[in-house]
């Protein structure tokens, strides 16, 4: 967090999103709420939802990597990154906040969402790891050519300094939908899910625990 700037940081709005959400329409409303965070000065936010089935592509994404989308929608959007999948059973994260105030080091944002991400698989006795130079977290499960599945993506933008878009937890998705790309651009690496690890839970319960994490790695001023 910048010197000087804590006392004007406050706490996001936690806000769910009833679903599956259309990701156009979605994305739309999110920029949106991020150009009111910079000129008007509307809250931090943080939605929390699930996406109609979609396959996006980042300002990375090669046409290669889109393998056979069969009738799965595809769109290109804005964040970094390259090919993912979103649906059902994935929770999605959409972190605006105001790197302006909090410290405008993309960086550290990147790193204190994956760290977020670790605190929060802990709590169900996932150990989730980095991987230099791609961003996201993976697990230990020796089902592929690294030896590392994704369990959650991350693709940022921002916008004068106002953060967009963020993370994706697989929970419950369909993995036999990331067959269909090269996920992330990244062919030694699988995809998992809590369930494929053997974790149950809900996404109520998935929620609790971002929510319980997210100050300690984006802390409110005192």
């Amino acid at each position: 967090m910048a010197d000087g700037l804590a006392d004007r940081v406050s706490a996001p709005r936690f806000q769910n999103l009833a679903g599956p959400c259309d990701y156009a329409s979605t994305v739309q409303a999110m920029h949106k709420h991020v150009a009111a965070v910079r000129a008007e000065g509307a809250p931090e936010s943080i939605w929390l939802l699930e996406h109609a089935p979609v396959y996006t592509a980042g300002t990375s994404a090669l046409d290669a990597d889109l393998l056979y989308p069969a009738d799965i929608p595809t769109h290109r959007t804005g964040r970094g990154g390259q090919w993912t999948y979103h649906g059902p059973g994935q929770r999605i994260a959409y972190v605006m906040l105001d790197l302006q105030k909090r410290g405008p080091d993309v960086r550290c944002y990147i790193h204190n969402l994956e760290s977020w991400i670790i605190d929060v698989l802990a709590e169900f006795g996932v150990i989730g790891q980095r991987r230099t130079g791609l961003p996201g977290i993976w697990v230990e499960t020796g089902n592929s050519v690294s030896g590392l599945d994704k369990i959650a993506a991350i693709g940022v933008r921002i916008s004068r300094w106002v953060s967009w878009h963020g993370i994706a937890i697989n929970n419950n998705p369909n993995l036999a939908a990331f067959e269909a790309i090269v996920p992330c651009g990244v062919n030694d690496g699988g995809v998992t899910s809590l369930a494929a690890l053997g974790v149950s839970t809900s996404m109520e319960e998935l929620d609790a625990m971002l929510k319980r994490h997210f100050n300690r790695h984006f802390p409110a001023a005192p």
